[in-house]
Formats: structure tokens, sequence, C-alpha cells
């Protein structure tokens, strides 16, 4: 058997023992925890950036996050649940009726959006609409002018 110099140091380690451990165990890794605090100033920042530019990754690479963190951190915003620690979180019937209201105020923004830009796209149909009958009234009357004319000449 042909031994790399990695295994003679991996060997050297260990005595010269085989074994399925490595002799160097990493310990195991510790949740990280964000403060409210924490939260708000990454939200903030991140909203602050225009939606799809390169800045967003940029910022969540320096902080080591993921977009799942966004995600979460908004909602939990939006529903009056940002903890100030990890561990549970007791809501008020207050804190409860001001989620439920921006939920509420949220999804009639989204519909307004939708609705304005229906609005917007039947407007544009609406015109092409008026022109092409415009087209056509001018159509119309130049063919009533042409056998009009025919009808005459005939006489």
């Amino acid at each position: 058997m042909t031994m790399t110099l990695a295994d003679q140091t991996v060997m050297a380690r260990q005595d010269g023992r085989v074994n399925d451990e490595p002799a160097d165990k990493p310990a195991r890794p510790k949740r990280r925890s964000f403060t409210a605090g924490y939260k708000a100033r990454i939200l903030a920042a991140y909203d602050a950036l225009p939606d799809g530019s390169p800045e967003r990754g940029v910022l969540l690479r320096k902080e080591k996050l993921y977009h799942s963190h966004i995600e979460h951190w908004r909602k939990q915003a939006r529903e009056g649940t940002l903890p100030a620690s990890s561990g549970k979180v007791h809501r008020s019937s207050e804190a409860e009726e001001l989620a439920r209201l921006r939920a509420e105020n949220a999804r009639i923004k989204a519909d307004a959006e939708k609705l304005v830009s229906r609005n917007e796209r039947l407007s544009g149909e609406l015109d092409k609409t008026r022109t092409a009958l415009e087209i056509a009234g001018k159509a119309f009357a130049l063919l009533q002018d042409v056998s009009g004319s025919a009808d005459s000449e005939k006489k």
C-alpha cells in the first residue's frame, strides 16, 4: 500500500492507531441568535436597497445571512412578534389586532396594485379599439365616396 504525505501526517497524529473517528473532532456548531435591534437594522438596510440589486446579496454575504432570515424576520415584524431574544413571545390583544390590520392593509394594497395594472391594460385596449373604429369609419366614408362617384359616372 502506498501512503501519501497527508496519510503519513494523519497516522503520526493518531500515533499509528486506526479508528473511525478523526483525532481532531470539531465541536458541534452553536445556533446563532439575533437581537430584535439587529434584525430591525438588517431589515431596514436590506429594504433600503433596490429590488434585485446585487448590493442585497453583498449585505447578506457580509452578515452571513440567508434570504430566508429576511423573509422570516419580515413575517415576524408584520405580525408584531419580532422577539427581543429567543424564547416564547407573548402578544397582547392590541398587538394581535395591529398585526391583523397590517396584514389586511398589505392585502388591500396588493389588490389595489392589481386593479391599477388591470385598469392600465384595459385603457390601452380601449385606445386601440377607438383607433380601429376611427379607421373603420374613415374607410367606410371613403368607400361611400368611391361608390357615389362611380354611380354618378354611370348616369
